[in-house]
């Protein structure tokens, strides 16, 4: 990923999408907008305590860096599972001003409609940005373990592949930043539904010890199952940033487990007229 200066905020941006003028994309940070303590600054989520009129200024900011307006964001409300939203144009906007518009129980979504930004919100989590560059399509995934196991980034895949008759050759993917194998100790427990789901399990797990616990991967597990489904390595970008040892940068639940903000992953698709 690369950094770049957009408007008043610092954005991050994937290389390999950036070779793309069809589309915009951008990875959002925690520096540069209004919020206060535990939520300094950009925080874009509803949903964590933060006072609604400060997160509604945030997300305006980003808009207005990104050249979008908020009316065309578009959320749903994460719940940590696999269930992908296509969404068409009566959708779009959907959760961008109040938390109770969002999608409900959705963790990607998937469209074809121009000028509808597709967002997800993390704290530690993996985001995840697609772009067919034949069928013109774009997707968005957030995939915790939780998701991880339940396939997420797979399902999202299908979607493209059944609903929009993509093939997984054309599929160019961003992998965020998200906590990463040097911060991301889990327990016995979070282990067994592991090696249930891997079957090379010790890939993905590192520094097991006495105490049951070790290290997850979520950045490789989900990058080998976007292999399994055909999508070549070559078209897989993985952000290397660590949102626990860059808390400054990003939002971090295991950092601050408590009033945590989130920042934000989008993506949209050009109208035609304009590439």
């Amino acid at each position: 990923m690369i950094k770049q200066e957009a408007g008043s905020l610092p954005l991050w941006y994937f290389q390999n999408l950036l070779n793309y003028k069809e589309i915009c994309h951008f990875v959002s940070s925690r520096v540069g907008g209004f919020g206060d303590q535990p939520y300094d600054s950009l925080n874009l989520g509803y949903h964590v305590g933060d006072n609604p009129e400060t997160v509604q200024k945030n997300r305006q900011r980003l808009a207005l860096s990104v050249g979008i307006p908020l009316e065309n964001f578009t959320f749903t409300r994460q719940v940590h599972g696999n269930k992908v939203k296509i969404i068409t144009a009566d959708l779009r906007g959907s959760g961008a001003f109040q938390e109770n518009t969002a999608i409900n129980d959705a963790d990607a979504m998937v469209t074809n409609i121009p000028n509808i930004c597709l967002l997800v919100l993390q704290a530690d989590c993996v985001p995840f940005l697609f772009f067919d560059t034949k069928k013109k399509v774009i997707g968005v995934a957030h995939a915790g373990w939780r998701g991880t196991l339940r396939k997420v980034a797979q399902n999202t895949v299908k979607i493209f592949m059944e609903k929009f008759c993509c093939s997984p050759d054309n599929i160019v993917v961003g992998i965020g930043p998200s906590i990463g194998p040097c911060c991301y100790e889990v327990g016995q427990e979070t282990i067994a539904e592991i090696r249930k789901v891997f079957r090379n399990a010790n890939k993905y797990l590192q520094q097991e010890n006495f105490q049951d616990k070790g290290y997850f991967n979520l950045r490789e597990a989900n990058k080998l199952q976007l292999i399994q489904m055909g999508i070549p390595e070559r078209n897989i970008e993985i952000a290397h940033l660590c949102t626990k040892c860059n808390h400054t940068l990003f939002f971090s639940h295991r950092y601050h487990p408590v009033g945590t903000g989130r920042f934000g992953a989008g993506i949209m698709l050009k109208n035609p007229e304009f590439f």
